[in-house]
């Protein structure tokens, strides 16, 4: 091969993996966008502070997804993952917030970090609870409760909203969702392991066409922003406010631990308790860097098993060149602020096709289950429905404290918990005889 056929050869693949990656940026983008949008709302900040929050946020996603990728003898699961904002964490941080200042919040977040990096030993022992009556319900319960996200994205993002469901909303996103079905069916190769992609970039030139699509975000951005410490406030502590935010890490871990399951059986490689040690760690680090650099905790997001599954590219490059875009994005606002033109009908429609992988991922495993066993069958149905009634109707918890709110309100948290404790009283002989080997 001569020089220039290697050189073509590299050129080919450096292009596949960076639009890969970039793939796996925009599956996170809206996800994570959201949670400085709201709390910045929340808290009053100006228009200059939640550029600088947004743009900060996203580096701090690099960042945290480089930690997991990257395995060292105390951090890193290193499979496919990419990290983003606790989603869990908005209400929690609009409370602490609101009611004692952003000092307290930041503060809260680092020890929720310290709390995480830990118990992450101790947490990665419970790995035994979880066999493949319990893994797949909680990757099917993963998937399906996130598919209602999507779905409220497709009508518009706000249900309250005189435009939700309109009539363009629904159909850019059913021809958003077309565009990634054919690309799927009927692509080859590249071509295909790109639909979620291309499903993205036509439905917003279609959406474009309709006059959906602004370019005054990208406008009025700034051209760059560097990280600073205590950019808003430094951490200030108090015990309640570090109470609240360990226990939204308790609900981080344990979506995360169905997350690595998810991963470890899309990418057909076998984790160690001392593999989930390494991920949760890296996720300590991470939510203390939060708090220093005033944004938010961070866990491992589910919706980029969903890219992982339509790809079919199941290795770590792709998501080396998405932690490196995410940092590139943070630094140039104005850049980063491209993302943020898609209109949400074409996430939503994007969105539902990958939770659906996930949630079927989960049903692939479940099909290894022996139901003929009654115990298996009440695991897994009493998990799975419990799990999506709590992400349907999560308000029938609101007359409990706010801390059992903040548990009890994730339907990820109540199916996942459901299914280890149930699936320990009614298997348990099968438990302890595992552990006597």
């Amino acid at each position: 091969m001569t020089y220039t056929d290697r050189f073509k050869a590299a050129s080919t693949t450096f292009c596949h993996r960076l639009i890969l990656g970039f793939q796996h940026l925009l599956a996170m983008y809206s996800g994570d966008v959201l949670v400085p949008l709201l709390i910045g709302t929340y808290l009053h900040f100006s228009t200059t502070q939640i550029t600088y929050l947004v743009s900060i946020d996203i580096f701090m996603c690099g960042i945290a997804t480089l930690l997991q990728l990257k395995r060292t003898a105390l951090t890193g699961i290193a499979l496919p993952v990419v990290l983003g904002c606790a989603v869990q964490a908005v209400t929690p941080l609009e409370s602490i917030g609101g009611k004692l200042g952003i000092g307290y919040m930041y503060g809260a977040i680092i020890c929720s970090g310290l709390f995480i990096f830990l118990i992450a030993g101790i947490f990665a022992k419970l790995k035994k609870l979880f066999p493949p009556v319990v893994t797949g319900s909680l990757i099917t319960i993963i998937g399906f409760t996130l598919v209602p996200v999507g779905f409220q994205n497709l009508g518009g993002g706000d249900a309250t909203a005189k435009s939700f469901g309109s009539l363009n909303n629904l159909l850019i996103g059913l021809v958003t969702i077309v565009i990634i079905v054919l690309i799927n069916c009927f692509a080859r190769g590249f071509l295909r392991s790109i639909a979620i992609l291309l499903g993205i970039l036509l439905g917003s030139l279609f959406a474009g066409a309709l006059g959906m699509v602004s370019l005054s975000p990208v406008a009025t951005a700034a051209w760059f922003h560097a990280p600073q410490l205590f950019y808003f406030a430094t951490p200030r502590f108090n015990s309640s406010a570090i109470i609240t935010m360990m226990l939204v890490a308790l609900t981080t871990m344990i979506e995360s631990t169905g997350v690595y399951f998810a991963l470890s059986d899309a990418t057909n490689t076998k984790i160690t308790g001392k593999d989930m040690a390494r991920g949760y760690r890296a996720e300590g680090i991470a939510a203390i860097l939060g708090g220093l650099f005033n944004t938010f905790p961070y866990s491992t997001f589910s919706q980029n098993v969903g890219v992982l599954k339509m790809s079919g590219v199941k290795t770590k490059q792709p998501i080396y060149y998405a932690a490196v875009l995410l940092i590139l994005l943070g630094l140039l606002p104005k850049a980063g602020a491209l993302a943020t033109i898609i209109p949400t009908p074409v996430l939503g429609g994007a969105m539902i096709v990958m939770f659906g992988m996930v949630g079927v991922q989960g049903v692939q495993i479940l099909h290894q289950v022996d139901f003929t066993k009654g115990a298996n069958l009440m695991v897994a149905s009493l998990s799975i429905g419990l799990g999506l009634g709590v992400t349907v109707y999560p308000q029938i918890f609101q007359q409990l404290p706010t801390e059992a709110q903040i548990i009890l309100g994730n339907g990820v948290v109540v199916g996942s918990a459901t299914a280890v404790i149930l699936n320990l009283i009614l298997n348990h002989q099968d438990f302890f005889k595992k552990r006597s080997n």
